[in-house]
């Protein structure tokens, strides 16, 4: 996901409309500012155990090389699993998964076949071949491209494209160079992918061959062919293996030697390229959402659930074998979620007296492809969907450089005022010294954008709860567990533990707020689980 930093300003900002919110025809919560809950002895004590070099501890192996960034899937993430398997089994959970603490789930990966990859330049008679782990391509195949004329490009800007003649570009592979530019400017990463995909719009508009981009800003190898595809044996029509690529194929070679070749030629006339690539190939794959239970200890609300998660995964690597740092660690992102499930589940297990209703600690498998684990178990709950009473989902609460500004004892929701859990957050941040806001842009603006809506979508009101909607490193090589502000993310973890007790403790369920518009498809479908389900929906707060 990209989650976020909280809402610079007063409390009073967040509050705003929360007094009238109504659901189900009901006043939410009486008071304009809510009053912070009742840290009870035993409560603080669970409270207590949430600390700043413990959770450096879990974090910083989750987010070491050694896991290589834990892609969807790979050996990084599966190491990521028994890491956490082993800590619910630490903590005294039950295992709720089909497989012991393991949701198992079986699909396969298309992706690209190396075996029959072949790249080459030919220039003034010389034929210049490159070598996989020496380029980035763009595409899958199957493609053949033989002997496609070359063009110099001089600029990727979108007036020097649109000067191209049509009919001369067709067939043709473009080459621009890209040189070191010193140190980068904030945000030209952003910029040069934004550049390439305009020029690849525009040339494939013009039926060009291929794009060719000689990356001069950094040694070592590239990433080769594309990651893997996953594919979800129950979706409703899975894209054929055999599919044609839809764009024009990006090279964007960073072999030393080739690169000063066409470079430095004085002219492209008569140089070509050659590409093949074949068709993808299948393999199957193994992926695991990874699931402890704390059971309830009151005779009849054990039988409800409250959910805390986080998605354990990130992007991986753009090569295992580069001398740079191409390790994707996703230490906030969200290596930080990740750990702070981790801990409250050993915070909240060291409880005499569990937690009224029942707790599900739930790591998800490929946030990042797409909220693929948080869909599999939305469509295969380990628990009752319609027993369950809310969905806590923990995103990049581990960074507070904030795009906007440092963030400090500070948290948002996504949906604050979806549904009541945005209110019961907040007043468990008051009682810590914590902040949980709305933030006036992006609270719903990235409801959508994490593993709480697989669940939304069911009619189960989830939230995301993030420090830092956008930081510095977000989905780059440098988001490492040094970043982390391990103090105040105990703080926070603080604030979350207490409103997951409250909301484990609570005689009544959070209801979705029937007076937000935006909420409508998310009340029907919690009406739709609760009539599906033959038994009486739960009491509306009054």
């Amino acid at each position: 996901m990209t989650c976020s930093r909280g809402l610079r300003g007063t409390r009073a900002l967040a509050l705003v409309g929360l007094a009238t919110m109504a659901c189900c025809g009901h006043s939410l919560w009486a008071q304009a500012v809510p009053e912070s809950l009742v840290v009870t002895p035993a409560r603080q004590a669970a409270l207590d155990a949430i600390t700043a070099s413990s959770l450096q501890g879990h974090l910083s192996f989750l987010a070491s090389d050694l896991l290589e960034g834990r892609d969807s899937p790979s050996r990084g993430l599966d190491i990521a699993a028994e890491y956490i398997a082993a800590q619910f089994r630490r903590a005294g959970l039950k295992p709720a998964g089909t497989d012991g603490y393991f949701q198992i789930a079986r699909w396969k990966v298309v992706e690209a076949d190396a075996a029959r990859f072949r790249l080459e330049f030919k220039l003034a008679g010389m034929v210049h071949p490159v070598a996989l782990d020496q380029v980035r391509v763009s595409a899958t195949g199957p493609l053949e491209i033989a002997g496609a004329p070359l063009v110099r490009l001089g600029a990727l800007d979108e007036a020097a494209l649109k000067a191209i003649d049509r009919a001369q570009a067709e067939g043709r592979g473009f080459v621009f160079e890209l040189k070191p530019t010193g140190q980068a400017e904030p945000g030209a990463q952003r910029q040069l992918m934004e550049s390439v995909s305009k020029a690849v719009a525009l040339l494939g508009e013009a039926k060009a061959a291929a794009l060719v981009i000689l990356d001069r800003r950094e040694p070592g190898p590239g990433m080769g062919l594309p990651r893997g595809r996953l594919i979800d044996p129950e979706s409703p029509a899975p894209r054929p293996a055999g599919t044609p690529p839809r764009r024009m194929p990006v090279l964007t070679v960073q072999d030393p030697a080739v690169i000063n070749t066409l470079a430095n030629a004085a002219s492209l006339e008569n140089a070509t390229l050659t590409l093949a690539l074949g068709a993808p190939v299948e393999r199957p794959a193994t992926l695991r959402n990874v699931a402890g239970l704390l059971p309830g200890s009151d005779p009849v609300l054990k039988n409800e659930y409250v959910i805390v998660s986080a998605h354990y995964d990130h992007i991986g690597v753009t090569s295992a074998a580069s001398l740079n740092d191409h390790v994707f660690n996703g230490a906030n992102d969200d290596a930080s979620g990740t750990t702070m499930v981790v801990e409250l589940a050993a915070a909240l297990s060291r409880l005499e007296t569990k937690p009224k209703r029942s707790i599900l600690f739930l790591t998800f498998f490929g946030e990042e492809k797409g909220l693929l684990g948080s869909r599999y178990y939305g469509r295969h709950p380990l628990v009752p969907l319609k027993d369950t009473a809310a969905m806590l989902n923990l995103e990049q609460v581990g960074r507070t450089d904030d795009s906007e500004g440092p963030s400090l004892k500070r948290a948002s929701m996504t949906g604050f005022d979806f549904s009541e859990v945005g209110t019961v957050l907040q007043r468990a941040g008051s009682a810590v010294g914590v902040e949980v806001v709305k933030h006036p842009k992006n609270s719903d603006l990235f409801f959508g954008r994490s593993d709480n809506q697989s669940l939304a979508d069911s009619g189960v009101p989830a939230h995301t709860l993030c420090t830092a909607f956008m930081f510095p490193d977000y989905h780059q090589e440098g988001d490492h567990w040094e970043q982390i502000d391990y103090v105040n993310m105990a703080h926070v973890g603080q604030a979350v533990g207490l409103g997951v007790m409250e909301l484990a403790d609570s005689p009544t369920r959070p209801l979705w707020n029937e007076a937000n518009v935006k909420t409508e498809r998310y009340v029907k479908a919690w009406k739709a689980l609760h009539q599906a389900a033959g038994g009486a929906s739960p009491k509306v707060k009054e």
